[in-house]
């Protein structure tokens, strides 16, 4: 489903964009299904609990090696004092990644659709990579905050070229810990980094700035709606202290053509023989329009995902070393 030059203006003054009724209600309810699907299946043995607030002392092994697999996180209020759930485990996941997208035939299906070729394709990517999915809960009454932050500080390529898609597949209010996001604010660059060392540990490279909290704006979709994210901007959500859950399936994707790198020190980092796999390939036709010129489609307006001038920033005082991006 491609943007209008409307949409897209409005993307790029804002730094995020809802696009109503993008999954019909037969896709919305299949997704949701097999999500359901997957957490009746699930043994919850292995515990991993995920914060957005403690994001350096809570990640362990079993997150990051869920950027190759289908791994499940709890909500951290579902536990009671002496550790043990305090719901069942249906309302105690937070999460489901970062594979699905390739690993899940349900999910893969929904995330290499016509649908999302089209919508990548006007944003200006001429090879995107799918790097992380997540199917998110919100769940009743233990739904968990979510800081602000980019997903470019998560997700960085060089140069920047993140952009995430967020899908719902229940209402999103006010009520249930609906998305807020801070117009204008992808203008700014990103402001920090989130690293991953050598020996596994991950910290961030800066202290988050300050944010005024009055100029968010509520995000309230219905079910179906789409919205879309540019890396940079700056969005959060608050906790679900109502009794209806909010799912939503969240994509990232990061520009795989030539001339753009995936940082080798992100937290998301594929096992080997697992590289990353486009939605497409059209850098062939890019390189071909250049020469003769001008860009793909050369009466078309610079890519909707480039990030501010001034954006690139070495991580901890240095530039690390790039890894091929597909």
């Amino acid at each position: 489903m491609a943007l209008t030059p409307q949409q897209l203006d409005k993307f790029q003054k804002d730094g995020f964009l809802v696009v109503e009724g993008f999954a019909s209600p037969e896709e919305v309810a299949q997704l949701k299904r097999r999500g359901e699907e997957l957490v009746e299946a699930w043994d919850p043995s292995n515990v991993s609990i995920f914060s957005t607030r403690n994001q350096e002392s809570k990640t362990d092994a079993y997150f990051l090696d869920s950027a190759s697999g289908v791994s499940f996180f709890f909500e951290e209020k579902a536990f009671d004092q002496d550790g043990q759930l305090a719901v069942p485990k249906e309302h105690a996941v937070n999460k489901i990644g970062h594979a699905m997208h390739d690993l899940d035939p349900t999910f893969r299906l929904w995330s290499r659709s016509s649908k999302l070729a089209a919508l990548l394709q006007s944003l200006g990517f001429v090879r995107p990579l799918p790097v992380q999915s997540m199917l998110i809960f919100k769940q009743p009454f233990v739904g968990g905050e979510v800081v602000p932050h980019q997903d470019s500080s998560f997700l960085a390529t060089s140069p920047y070229s993140c952009v995430g898609t967020w899908l719902a597949l229940e209402d999103a209010t006010r009520d249930n810990g609906c998305m807020w996001a801070l117009p204008g604010s992808h203008h700014r660059g990103v402001h920090r980094r989130f690293l991953r060392a050598a020996d596994g540990s991950v910290s961030f490279d800066a202290e988050s700035p300050s944010f005024d909290d009055s100029q968010f704006v509520p995000v309230e979709v219905k079910a179906g709606s789409l919205v879309l994210l540019h890396g940079a901007n700056v969005h959060r959500s608050g906790e679900n202290t109502s009794p209806q859950s909010r799912h939503a399936y969240a994509m990232h994707f990061v520009e795989g053509a030539p001339g753009y790198t995936w940082q080798s020190d992100n937290w998301l980092q594929r096992r080997e023989g697992m590289p990353f796999e486009p939605l497409y390939d059209h850098s062939a036709a890019a390189s071909g329009s250049s020469s003769d010129g001008g860009a793909a489609g050369s009466s078309a307006r610079p890519p909707a995902f480039m990030h501010a001038s001034g954006a690139e920033r070495p991580a901890a005082g240095a530039q690390p070393p790039a890894v091929a991006v597909g």
